[in-house]
């Protein structure tokens, strides 16, 4: 018997669901109420339960994902669904449900019923894919739903946490009407937990077949049931990947029915102040801002020349984690200092789909207003500092407020086609440019410009050549897929950041750990397995400290551990796997395959294994080295950039993959080197182990010894 809530299988006659704690049983196709099982009829509407359901509004909306996931989000899931099946993926999941929905229904038209209960679930449906989630089961009352798979985001999490907050939101407004029309009280529930399952396969329906690995469904299943109407529950889990970005109450220990012990739970109670990683990370304390000297100096030259009157923009490219923010906020701080005015955006992954938002913060932050303000306040101060500026922009004002969404209801802008609007918006951006450029310097900053929305985005075209006209420092930061067309202009200069040296590396350990004989070993372990990357860096020893492995406080740690052993934190993990999940299908089958060879691999033992053509391999291998997931060595090698990328690209693939690939690329190096196979006769040992092939392991493991031995200098016998 499957579970109609988590899908999990379950013996027959079960009452309850193992895995979530749901209850077992029918669902009644006309009113969507739960009946006991052997019940003929339905007994909240009458219906007939052995008769075949009828087709109808709600079969054909809520039968299958297909019916009700944006046209959008099913084109990316079903084009990319073959490199997506058979992948374990970092993943937040979220139940939600009506309170009291049986009791609400149970003496009403089934209907009136309906006409109740589905704007509610439209509003749930709607807050998850506002936020790219994917709902892949929809209840009699409720919904189940995954952030982070079959689409990988790295800010899953919080994208859950703010669907959840938007659907509570939601159904309060609604809620408020049915109290008025209908006399009832209509509130829901939800629950949310984090953790790893595996994607077993996509349907043509978007039906999403997954294991959960340990009880990441079940304690998000938990948690609703746990939560009172009208609130939102966290686990632990989920709590540490979005601290900062919510307001939350802890709740200390919460009984779990199935769990042997009471688990940490945590009631959302708003958006937090964060909105970014970083300004996430600052609220609990910067790290020592190390090895960046050269990098300053190149952005204070550029602020230079545009000082003297040549406006520049320039671009801070590099990998995730490597840094690019926190440099920027540097110089922005440096910036202020000096009484520089400075208006700055931020660019976050889960509003790409909201058309102009990143304009928006823009003409905010330049006109000085507060969006949270009322709105005939935000006028009132757009007006004054629109006319402080240039007399002649009082006429843009009705198209200001419409941008800004603070028109008068009695007099909005009018609509317009979508082509003349980005128009007549680039003609203002003009316009208070050059006003603006008129009064003196000024510097706008643009972070995380990759996440930037597509109607943005080409009104920066616009923003960056006028400003090339003035005394201003346009300052932007993207990871290196990110390419516009302006970058090829004259005013435009670019500043590529690298991973930290060994010494500033030092340097940030030795702040974040301490110096303590005890974490010797540990901070050499961490420099190798980040290679530099300071978010990578920050998150493990965090990871480390909040594990119990080390005692103490920043700066003064003591390891308690017999030995060091470092893994890869869930914030670090889901980064990574969603750069992997943006790759095209054959790039990422390539990436994977060259996962399972090593950190260092040939391209033609590659190519024996990952099963394209020649041009496909060729093709891809030039991908991921622009992309930055590989570069070229010596002699037809190739190297990850980072070792925790190949890590992460490893351990999302199922091991019954691994063990098959493995095999091939054993066979491969006895094929590639078999006139070297001595040289390469331990790394065949380790992939025939890897394939769970014990006899030709240990044959090649006795060629490897018998190889050292040979090669093993003779000891002069003592005197």
């Amino acid at each position: 018997m499957k579970c109609p809530r988590c899908q999990s299988e379950n013996r027959e006659g079960a009452r309850f669901c193992r895995e979530c704690g749901a209850t077992l049983g029918a669902a009644c196709s006309s009113c969507g109420a739960k009946v006991e099982a052997g019940s003929k009829f339905c007994d909240g509407c009458g219906t007939p339960l052995d008769a075949t359901p009828t087709a109808g509004p709600r079969a054909s909306r809520f039968a299958a994902p297909e019916s009700y996931t944006p046209k959008h989000l099913a084109e990316r899931i079903l084009s990319s669904k073959n490199a997506m099946e058979g992948e374990r993926k970092q993943v937040t999941v979220l139940f939600a449900d009506l309170k009291g929905s049986m009791e609400l229904l149970a003496t009403r038209d089934p209907e009136e019923a309906r006409k109740i209960l589905d704007p509610v679930l439209d509003r749930m449906i709607e807050a998850v894919h506002r936020y790219e989630g994917m709902v892949n089961q929809v209840m009699g009352d409720g919904i189940m739903a995954l952030f982070g798979a079959p689409l990988a985001h790295e800010d899953h999490a919080v994208r859950a946490c703010f669907a959840a907050l938007r659907m509570q939101d939601a159904i309060k407004g609604y809620a408020d009407g049915v109290s008025r029309s209908h006399g009832v009280n209509v509130q829901i529930r939800v629950g949310l937990n984090s953790g790893e399952v595996v994607v077993r396969a996509i349907g043509s329906d978007l039906h999403l077949d997954y294991t959960a690995v340990g009880q990441t469904t079940h304690l998000a299943a938990r948690m609703e049931q746990s939560a009172n109407p009208g609130s939102i529950l966290l686990t632990a889990s989920t709590m540490n990947l979005v601290e900062g970005y919510v307001d939350v109450r802890a709740l200390g220990p919460v009984p779990i029915k199935g769990v042997a012990h009471p688990i940490e739970g945590f009631e959302v109670l708003g958006a937090g102040p964060a909105r970014t990683r970083f300004q996430a990370a600052a609220r609990q304390g910067l790290t020592r801002f190390v090895g960046r000297g050269d990098e300053m100096a190149a952005l204070e030259a550029g602020l230079r020349r545009a000082l003297e009157g040549h406006g520049v923009a320039m671009g801070v490219v590099g990998a995730a984690g490597v840094g690019k923010t926190r440099l920027c906020h540097e110089f922005i701080e440096q910036c202020r200092s000096r009484r520089l005015p400075v208006v700055e955006a931020h660019c976050l992954s889960h509003a790409r789909s909201v058309p102009l938002g990143v304009l928006r913060d823009l003409l905010l932050g330049a006109l000085g207003v507060d969006q949270h303000e009322p709105p005939e306040l935000i006028r009132a101060k757009i007006a004054e500092r629109l006319v402080a500026l240039d007399p002649s922009l009082v006429d843009a004002l009705p198209l200001v407020h419409d941008l800004l969404d603070v028109s008068e209801a009695s007099s909005p802008e009018p609509a317009r086609d979508p082509i003349e609007h980005e128009r007549v918006i680039a003609d203002f951006l003009r316009r208070l440019l050059r006003a603006r450029g008129a009064a003196g310097p000024f510097v706008v900053y643009l972070d995380d410009a990759h996440w930037i929305d597509p109607q943005s985005e080409r009104l920066l075209v616009e923003l960056a050549d006028v400003a090339s006209t003035t005394r201003a420092f346009l300052l932007l930061n993207f990871r290196p897929d990110f390419h516009t067309t302006w970058m090829g202009r004259s005013y435009y200069q670019q500043l590529s950041v690298a991973p930290l040296g060994r010494e500033a590396m030092r340097e940030m350990l030795s702040g974040l750990l301490g110096e303590d004989p005890s974490v010797g070993e540990l901070a050499a372990l961490i420099r190798e397995r980040t290679q530099g990357n300071p978010f990578f860096i920050e998150e493990i020893v965090h990871a480390l400290a909040s594990s119990g492995a080390m005692i103490g406080a920043r700066g003064a740690y003591r390891w308690t551990r017999a030995s060091a052993e470092l893994e890869v934190p869930a914030t670090v993990q889901s980064l990574l796997a969603a750069r992997v999940d943006g790759l095209a299908e054959g790039d990422k089958l390539v990436l994977r395959a060259a996962a399972v060879i090593g950190k260092r691999f040939s391209e033609r033992v590659l190519r024996r294994i990952v099963g394209l053509p020649t041009g496909e391999v060729d093709r891809s291998l030039a991908t991921l080295e622009r992309e930055e997931f590989l570069h070229g060595g010596a002699q037809s090698e190739y190297v990850f950039r980072h070792p925790l990328t190949q890590e992460v690209a490893y351990g999302s693939q199922l091991l019954e993959q691994r063990v098959a690939l493995h095999a091939a690329v054993a066979q491969a190096l006895e094929e590639v080197f078999a006139d070297r196979l001595g040289e390469r006769a331990a790394l065949i040992a380790h992939h025939w182990e890897q394939a769970r092939r014990p006899g030709q392991a240990t044959r090649w493991r006795r060629l490897a010894a018998l190889r050292v031995a040979r090669i093993q200098p003779r000891r002069s016998p003592r005197r």
